[in-house]
This record gives C-alpha cells, structure tokens and sequence, in this order.
C-alpha cells in the first residue's frame, strides 16, 4: 500500500509493501512517516517485515539526499546474514551429538588479528567478540534443503539438495554499539550533512564495522563447521543494517536500511522464526519501488517483554529447545529463550508471498532448521539485540 504525503504529513514519499492479508503495527508506520520527516528525505519504504523499533522502525529502506543518519543504521552496523554450503550429507546430520559439544560464546582461542588480517579487515578493540553470535535474534544454523523451486538458479549456486547448510546472523557486536554511541553523544538523532568532515568519520568507522561484522560471520561459520566436523564454502553474504550511496529513483541518495537486505547483491536467505522455514531468493525486477531493498526475516509480532510474559504462560523453556521441525534449539539464556519463541515472530511464508506478489523475488529454495545455535547463556560477553 502507499501513503501519500499530505501537507502535515511525511515530506518523503512513504511506501509499504505488505498486502491487506499481512499485519503491520500502526506504531511501526507512525515511525515511518516520523522518518520520512527528516531533512533531506526523499523515499521511506517498509518491508512486510516492518515492526516498530527504538525511535524508528525496523524492517525499512530510507534514502535521503545530502544528509545521512546515524540513528536510523543503529548500532548493529553491519549485521547480516551469510550462508555457506556444508560438505555434510544431511543424512548424517547429527544433532543431538553436536548440541552437547557446540560453544561458541567464548572468545575464539585463535589469533584474531591474523584471522581478520587474512580477511582484509583492520583489528578494532573489539576482537574477543570476534566470532561470538550475540544476543537478540541472531543465531547460527544448520539447515537442511525442504524444498527446491527453481532447480536452474539453485544449481546455478552449486548447491545440492541431500546436503547441508549453514545460515549465520550476527553484525559487528560492540564495535558498531561503540560506532553509534560517538555519534549519539554528540549528535542525538540528528543527520550528519554528507560533506561534513563527521560524516566522512562516521563513514570511516560505520564501513570498518560493516566489513568487521562481514569477517565476524566468517569465523562464526569456521567455528560451527569444526563444531559439527565439516567444511563448508560461502554461498552469499549480504548485510542488512548500514548506509550507502546508492541512486534511488534518479537521485543519489543516502540509503540507509535498517533490517532490510539488499535486492541488487545477488542470492538472499530470508529466515523465519526458529520453528520455521528460511526462504532463499532470487531478487527480480529493477528495484526502485522498494528502495532496492527487501525483508530482512519474519519481522517481530510481540516486542521482547510481551513475548516472555505469553511465552511462559504457554511453554516450558525445556520444550522450546525443540521444534516442530524436531530440530534443537541451543540457548540457555531462559528470557532470550521466550523472546525469541517462534509464536513472537509474524509467519515467514506470508511476508516472502508478499514479496513475490510484489513482484520482488523468485523463490529459489525452502529451508528447514536442524540445530539453531543461540547462545550458552555465558555473561563474559554482553549481547548486542537487534
């Protein structure tokens, strides 16, 4: 649907691509058309996935011309998702075995600097978090191929349908809180002017965190893939949470997303709930309406207080280690436990029909959850939530 700009409305044009079947929060649009006010602001887009966030909401595409915006990226800069093929039957897939041994919430016992040296990337401080999932709703886990819908595209990936998968999600950790929080201190929530000497520093810093977050799903995979005993290959890596010159409807903008995968980078995996299926799709068409952008998962139904509280009035913490999959689920945090129940989650199938009617993606492939890797439960390292 599309919201017209009034004269005390939204000086950016304001587009929501969800069909009438799907449900998006009237909070989550008024942030959007809060948003779509800034200075500068040409194009604010919401995804199926849209939900409200921490002043602005996620699940969006925003392009601005001669102002960027620190606050609307967050401070997860460069989360996003990587999907490696695993050189693993699925046949001998072995869950329960691998949920005893696997954790990876401890600092990696490598050489870290020489890990991101060899991936191109500059040390940041913040390397005893490099190669730890994190908190909130990002994870590592193995999958297996449901189904193949376009059986061309999906060998054209070099993958096979009796193997494995791995899909990683996690970001930059507490290099891209620190990014954030220099730029809040002195800025609030408010947009840098692109030839400003801060707006280069911010930059600097928001592409080292985006590159950083790149490596840190590398390592995460690297340490999944010894975990279970296999080797793996990178399929595709896309980020969902950063801000980049891109033209935007004839325009050079400023486009930020925040939670929303690209539709100009190849290949995406949209993933569900823990209890559901991931999508892989092809982007189709030329983009524009959707800031070439598109969901990034399922999108939040409940916000994290309301999901505990309905969570544990319905579930154990012990029966939401399994799904109806009859995969594991690894988290020993018992609040992240309820706040990330697939009840929580808004139905995956229903925002990638939404994309497909818009004309945005093919669907390549269906993906099914074997182990899902959350978290130990350790306290050494503080979580970031996205």
């Amino acid at each position: 649907m599309m919201i017209s700009p009034t004269p005390n409305g939204p000086s950016a044009r304001v587009r929501i691509i969800a069909s009438s079947q799907s449900w998006v929060e009237g909070e989550a649009v008024r942030q959007l058309e809060a948003v779509a006010r800034f200075p500068g602001m040409r194009l604010a887009v919401g995804l199926p996935d849209l939900h409200p966030g921490k002043g602005a909401p996620v699940g969006a595409a925003l392009a601005s011309e001669g102002f960027l915006y620190p606050f609307l990226v967050g401070n997860d800069i460069g989360c996003g998702m990587g999907l490696w093929d695993v050189d693993l039957p699925t046949r001998k897939a072995k869950p329960e075995r691998w949920a005893a041994r696997l954790d990876l919430d401890g600092p990696w016992e490598g050489d870290a600097t020489a890990f991101l040296e060899e991936q191109g990337v500059p040390p940041s401080g913040f390397e005893l978090a490099l190669g730890t999932v994190g908190g909130g709703n990002h994870f590592a886990e193995v999958q297996r191929v449901e189904q193949v819908h376009d059986a061309e595209i999906f060998a054209s990936l070099k993958l096979r349908e009796d193997r494995l998968l791995l899909l990683v999600h996690s970001g930059s950790r507490g290099l891209g809180e620190a990014t954030l929080r220099a730029h809040v201190d002195r800025h609030g929530a408010d947009g840098l002017a692109e030839d400003s000497s801060e707006a280069k520093a911010y930059l600097r810093r928001h592409d080292h965190a985006v590159a950083w977050g790149r490596a840190n799903r590398a390592l995460i995979a690297q340490r999944m893939l010894d975990g279970i005993g296999a080797s793996g290959r990178r399929v595709l890596d896309v980020c969902h949470n950063s801000v980049t010159s891109r033209d935007v409807d004839g325009c050079t903008c400023w486009l930020h997303r925040k939670g929303a995968a690209p539709s100009d980078q190849g290949p995406v995996v949209i993933p569900g709930s823990r209890g559901a299926l991931s999508y892989l799709v092809l982007p189709v068409g030329e983009g524009s309406a959707s800031a070439h952008s598109l969901a990034h998962g399922a999108g939040r139904k409940w916000n994290r207080t309301a999901a505990r509280e309905r969570m544990r009035e319905r579930f154990s913490a012990e029966s939401l280690t399994r799904t109806s999959f009859k995969s594991h689920v690894i988290c020993e945090d018992r609040d992240l436990l309820f706040e990330e129940a697939p009840p929580a989650y808004k139905a995956i199938d229903r925002v990638v029909t939404d994309l497909v009617e818009a004309g945005l993606v093919r669907v390549v492939a269906t993906l099914a959850p074997v182990l899902t890797y959350k978290t130990r439960g350790g306290a050494h390292l503080k979580p970031s939530r996205e």
